[in-house]
C-alpha cells in the first residue's frame, strides 16, 4: 500500500465524517440561520476533501483539472446560497425556532 493511498483514505473518512456531522447538524438545530451554518462549512470542507482524495488516489494532471473545477463550483455556489438564504430569513427569524414570524404578543 502507498503513502499515497493511506494519505487518499484519511481524507475520504474525514470528508466523510465531516458530511454526516452536517447532516446532523441540520436535523438537530432549530432556526434557519443555525441550520445554514451547519449545513455550509463541514458540508464543503468534507466535499474538498472528498475531491482531494479523489486526486491522491490518481494524482495527475488531467484528473487535477476537473476536480478542480468541481471545488471552485462548489465553494462560490454554496456561499452565494448561504448569503441569499441569511438575507432572506434574518427578517423573519423569531427569537426561538423558524416556524416564521415572531408574533405581537
Amino acid at each position: 500500500m502507498r503513502a499515497l493511498d493511506v494519505a487518499a483514505g484519511a481524507c475520504l473518512l474525514t470528508g466523510a465524517v465531516l458530511a454526516l456531522s452536517a447532516g446532523v447538524g441540520l436535523v438537530r438545530f432549530r432556526t434557519t440561520l443555525e441550520r445554514m451554518h451547519a449545513g455550509t462549512k463541514p458540508q464543503v470542507l468534507g466535499v474538498l476533501l472528498v475531491l482531494l482524495a479523489m486526486w491522491l488516489h490518481r494524482p495527475t494532471w488531467s484528473d487535477a483539472g476537473p476536480l478542480l473545477l468541481v471545488g471552485l463550483s462548489q465553494v462560490v455556489t454554496v456561499s452565494v446560497a448561504a448569503y441569499m438564504v441569511a438575507r432572506a430569513a434574518y427578517p423573519r427569524q423569531s427569537s426561538d425556532d423558524d416556524t416564521g414570524p415572531p408574533s405581537d404578543e
